[in-house]
């Protein structure tokens, strides 16, 4: 059964205390973090693991919240978003929590973090055009009532990073 079949499965509930990663866990990350479809088969042998035991460790990382998903990398330009920008906000003290539901609704948000520094959210956004995302920032980010101030940062190329030998 493919990693990403398990994943669909069911995400179980996440643990509070992480259990160590040893380093046939942090092998099979590297892995499905290079190829999330890599079969079970396929994992297993590259760690030099049985595939029970390979289903067994995917399983719990899943379970344990370590692994949050599979995903596809995708050409944002390819997929009719080419216009990308990081948006800084400055918001309400003590409105996160709220601030973080309107802003995952927003359309081409792609990741947002709370941060230290000169301005407290940190948000990724894809857009299909430079009207589009003028639009997302002076309308809907914009008319939310927490959101203090905002600034623009626009993305003219970008690079994803494939995890390297280094990484867990």
């Amino acid at each position: 059964m493919a990693a990403e079949q398990m994943a669909d499965e069911g995400q179980g509930t996440q643990s509070t205390a992480a259990r160590p990663l040893d380093a046939v866990d942090r092998d099979i990350l590297r892995m499905l973090q290079t190829d999330g479809r890599a079969s079970i088969r396929s994992v297993a042998e590259r760690v030099h693991v049985s595939r029970a035991n390979a289903y067994a460790r995917i399983n719990r990382l899943l379970d344990d919240g370590v692994i949050r998903g599979f995903t596809a990398r995708v050409d944002h330009e390819r997929a009719g978003q080419g216009a990308s920008a990081y948006i800084t906000l400055k918001i309400v003290q003590n409105s996160w929590r709220t601030v973080r539901e309107q802003l995952q609704a927003l359309p081409g948000a792609a990741h947002i973090a709370l941060v230290s520094g000169d301005f407290d959210v940190l948000l990724l956004v894809h857009s299909p055009d430079n009207r589009a995302l003028r639009e997302l920032v002076l309308t809907k980010l914009q008319s939310i009532p927490e959101v203090l101030s905002t600034r623009t940062l626009l993305v003219f190329e970008e690079t994803d990073l494939d995890p390297g030998p280094g990484t867990p």
